[in-house]
């Protein structure tokens, strides 16, 4: 990821900006998923959050890698901006995703069938999803220890998504809603290892005298060429 000229001295490093993306889409919709303090909705009730922080922003700060030459998190930035994005429309009613299979449904048998029809569909989403970041999380070995963490439970919430639509397929409520809360915990747990990442970018942006450790792996695993200890390339 070497970079020409003196793009990195013209632009601020925009991964901050890009994690709060993440950050404030991810954190409301891992609580709406476990239910705390009555939410719910599968995060319907931040839409506009999801569009704006999680799609928009994300996006943006991904561009910014990309005009810096960072090729990694460019393609993590824009793949979750973009996930946000399209996520926020399937729930949006708007685009009528879900309403599309209750088109001529009046019977609740009827009704249940094209519901459990969407859960299927939407689970391969999940699939493709899953791959994609398995190869991001292989990648981030060359990172440091919180990114590749964030991305393991990333990879986790995930999984726990796509088993929550296909059992919602199969008609299993009950087992839907236990892989949707353990999906919100690990969506949950990556909102915090996010803001410790954001803090350590942060304190370092103003020269803090406080370093915080993220466990750098560029040494570790791969090739000699020295690869970015954060994510945004320094």
């Amino acid at each position: 990821n070497g970079v020409k000229g003196d793009l990195r001295q013209t632009f601020a490093v925009p991964t901050p900006v890009a994690l709060i993306g993440f950050i404030i889409a991810a954190g409301p919709l891992g609580c709406a998923l476990m239910g705390w303090r009555g939410a719910g909705g599968g995060g319907t009730a931040t839409i506009g959050v999801s569009y704006f922080f999680g799609g928009l922003l994300q996006i943006v700060g991904g561009i910014m890698e990309w005009l810096v030459g960072n090729t990694f998190p460019f393609v993590c930035f824009s793949t979750f901006g973009a996930f946000f994005l399209a996520y926020a429309a399937t729930q949006d009613p708007t685009y009528g995703a879900k309403a599309s299979f209750l088109i001529g449904k009046t019977t609740p048998e009827e009704q249940e069938l094209g519901m459990e029809s969407y859960e299927a569909s939407l689970g391969f989403l999940f699939v493709y999803l899953g791959i994609l970041v398995f190869i991001l999380l292989l990648c981030s070995l060359r990172t440091n220890v919180v990114f590749f963490t964030n991305l393991f439970l990333i990879e986790c919430a995930i999984c726990l998504l796509l088993a929550s639509s296909w059992r919602g397929a199969e008609g299993d409520v009950e087992a839907m809603k236990h892989f949707a809360v353990a999906c919100g915990a690990c969506v949950f747990a990556t909102t915090m290892l996010g803001f410790y990442l954001l803090t350590a970018q942060l304190f370092e942006a103003v020269a803090f005298p406080i370093t915080l450790p993220v466990g750098d792996l560029s040494t570790r695993f791969g090739r000699s060429k020295r690869i970015p200890k954060y994510p945004d390339g320094k």
